[in-house]
């Protein structure tokens, strides 16, 4: 198994630590020394200029399916030339009536290389087999749906 680590590191600085006052900006810092400026959603007084806990999410499942689909494209001799999403994810209230992501809409759109494209029912299950496989997909509860595009 492996082990995945990341760092998060926020101060108050010089700003009044009331629930209007103080700053939800943060910096997470990974292992390769990548560092990210964080903050809450814009409705939860964050700043745009972050990444929100929420939109990394959707971006990781979003990620986590594309390289599992490459992965297994390659294998398969499928040459894939781009791929890009525009993934959504929506926040709701759960079953608990909790606020949680409760659905992830990934709309990947994929260039393979001429005469290496799968038909269309082997490019639906290289999907459902990505989404199988993603690890990220299979840690979390949201609803988590491929639209082709």
């Amino acid at each position: 198994m492996s082990k995945h680590t990341s760092s998060l590191r926020w101060n108050r600085g010089d700003k009044p630590f009331t629930y209007e006052g103080y700053s939800r900006d943060h910096e997470w810092i990974f292992d390769g020394g990548q560092r990210l400026l964080g903050s809450a959603a814009e409705a939860y007084r964050g700043s745009p200029q972050g990444v929100d806990p929420e939109e990394a999410l959707v971006a990781a499942l979003s990620s986590c399916h594309m390289l599992t689909l490459l992965a297994i494209a390659a294998r398969k001799g499928w040459v894939v030339e781009s791929y890009e999403d525009d993934a959504e994810g929506a926040l709701d209230k759960n079953a608990d009536g909790k606020l949680a992501l409760t659905r992830v809409v990934l709309r990947p759109r994929i260039v393979f290389a001429a005469g290496t494209a799968p038909d269309s029912d082997k490019l639906q299950r290289l999907h459902q087999q990505a989404h199988d496989n993603c690890f990220i997909a299979n840690s979390v509860k949201a609803t988590v749906v491929v639209e082709p595009q």
